[in-house]
């Protein structure tokens, strides 16, 4: 008597390349804008406004190619100096709602005091409160105080309409860390203060740097703070002010506007591709509770 053995098939991975292939056309659905705007920004005005873009990507040997928009732009256009700007907006605007959130998160976590819960609601309330109705009264204290126009007025705007997320998605994470740890530590004589910087804070890298990434992009990006709370003054206007100055009226300046929104381009690439290992680690890590 033969005893029939049953084959075991190994799994196949059925509709796997039509995975691939999907992802693959997003991902150059998503790259093709972006590989339009660096193609424009060497090409000189009269290719631009006279021919595709693609036309100078596939005959590359008999187009003519120019670096005098990036030179002009990083010269007289005053792109350099807005750069700077930007950069002295964008880094205290991220640090400062990122520590305040921090040691809120984690007062809301982990101590109990009188009013948690109701200042916690009252902090996830503000999510739903749209930016524009707190524009005009934060202008008139701005102006009796003579903060508008200065550097100090728009990173006080960008805490303040930054820090009900931050609190969130930080209390999320914070929130679910094991409680033995801070029993522990409490017994061995550790203060509350202690506990955040040397438990809360290295846990947290993940959802800090999370929010980094969403905090300094919106502030980077950022036009209608900027232009209410800072104007368009040379000294202090950032990025995205000059960028809607140069384009003019009808665009004329529309190779000199891709070669500027380029620029405009690499810090946030930058800050993305250092950050992105903790991105979604740290998004997931307090979406799901249980």
């Amino acid at each position: 008597m033969t005893a029939k053995v049953a084959r075991i098939e190994e799994p196949t991975d059925r509709g796997g390349w039509l995975v691939k292939l999907t992802v693959f056309l997003i991902v150059a659905v998503w790259t093709v804008p972006s590989l339009g705007l660096l193609v424009n920004s060497f090409r000189t005005s009269v290719d631009s406004s006279g021919t595709g873009w693609w036309t100078s990507l596939f005959s590359p040997f008999t187009s003519e190619w120019t670096l005098d928009n990036y030179n002009r732009v990083l010269t007289s256009g005053g792109m350099f100096d807005a750069l700077m700007n930007s950069l002295i907006v964008a880094i205290p605007a991220t640090v400062i709602p990122i520590t305040l959130a921090a040691f809120a998160a984690y007062g809301f976590a982990w101590i109990k005091f009188r009013g948690r819960s109701l200042l916690f609601g009252i902090v996830v309330g503000l999510l739903v409160v749209p930016l524009q109705l707190s524009l005009v009264p934060l202008l008139k204290i701005y102006q009796a105080t003579d903060l508008t126009g200065s550097f100090i007025g728009i990173w006080l705007a960008h805490t303040g309409f930054g820090l009900p997320l931050a609190v969130f998605l930080l209390y999320n994470y914070i929130s679910q860390l094991p409680k033995d740890i801070f029993e522990s530590a409490y017994l061995d004589g550790a203060t509350p203060f202690t506990a955040f910087t040397r438990l809360v804070l290295p846990l947290s890298v993940p959802a800090l740097a999370s929010f980094a990434i969403f905090q300094f992009l919106w502030v980077w990006n950022d036009f209608l703070v900027a232009l209410v709370f800072l104007g368009t003054s040379s000294d202090v206007a950032v990025l995205t002010i000059e960028l809607a100055s140069i384009v003019g009226s009808r665009g004329e300046a529309f190779h000199l506007l891709t070669a500027a929104a380029f620029v405009s381009m690499l810090i946030p690439l930058i800050v993305f591709l250092s950050l992105q290992r903790f991105f979604v680690r740290g998004l997931l890590a307090g979406s799901v509770k249980g």
